[in-house]
């Protein structure tokens, strides 16, 4: 008998939350509710989940707050799907800027949720993000990329990274030289086509620029093609 899939579902709203109970449960996931974010976060440092399905506005600590630590913390790989009424470009942005791996806006449709979901878990079970780690460590000067290990070291120096500066990072390594556009890489890290928030590859780009610099002076990694893209390739 298949091990159920654990689900942890942080909402505040009771008629959302047994919405959500009730449709996920009856395709085979195992459920389990929190509709504060204090006991939420609790929950999701204690036990172990295969996602979590996260709101925004929550009373105790808000979702940005549970994402936040979540991703910079010891439950850095279990996936995030942000779920809200906050449908601004900009809050999209910050969801998956922090770590999120979707975000869905209220109202929704309990099958496009389900959808959703699957799609994650799928991802996650193919690998990071969908694609296969050709390469598990991966070394260039003045950097290594561990993808086994999830970890980067710059200098001898470990990078802290959010799970998706993690995966651009290695997807482009894996690639060197390759130019990928913006859509390109949303759709092989974020594993959907989010036409209007292609900005987000810029601030993750701008993030991992920002970090291995303030390490390493003397190599550039990530380089911008104009106009095009982006690619990684080792120069000085």
């Amino acid at each position: 008998m298949l091990k159920k899939q654990k689900i942890l579902v942080i909402e505040d709203d009771n008629h959302i939350l047994q919405l959500i109970k009730l449709c996920l449960s009856q395709e085979g996931f195992e459920i389990t509710t929190a509709d504060n974010g204090e006991v939420g976060l609790n929950l999701a440092e204690r036990a172990t989940y295969d996602l979590i399905i996260l709101d925004i506005m929550l009373p105790g600590k808000n979702g940005w707050e549970i994402c936040r630590q979540l991703t910079g913390g010891k439950k850095t790989w279990v996936p995030i799907l942000m779920l809200t009424a906050k449908g601004s470009e900009n809050d999209r942005i910050l969801g998956l800027e922090m770590g999120a791996d979707d975000y869905v806006v209220k109202p929704f449709s309990p099958r496009e949720l389900v959808a959703r979901v699957r799609a994650i878990l799928r991802r996650r079970n193919q690998g990071v993000s969908g694609f296969s780690h050709t390469k598990e460590h991966l070394e260039f000067p003045g950097i290594i990329i561990n993808s086994s290990q999830y970890i980067v070291k710059v200098n001898d120096n470990f990078l802290i990274l959010t799970p998706k500066e993690f995966e651009l990072l290695y997807f482009l390594a894996q690639s060197s030289g390759q130019v990928f556009s913006r859509e390109q890489l949303l759709t092989q890290i974020w594993g959907y086509q989010y036409a209007e928030t292609t900005r987000t590859v810029d601030e993750h780009i701008k993030n991992l620029r920002r970090k291995i610099t303030a390490q390493e002076k003397d190599y550039k990694y990530i380089h911008t093609v104009w106009g095009v893209g982006y690619k990684f390739e080792v120069s000085k």
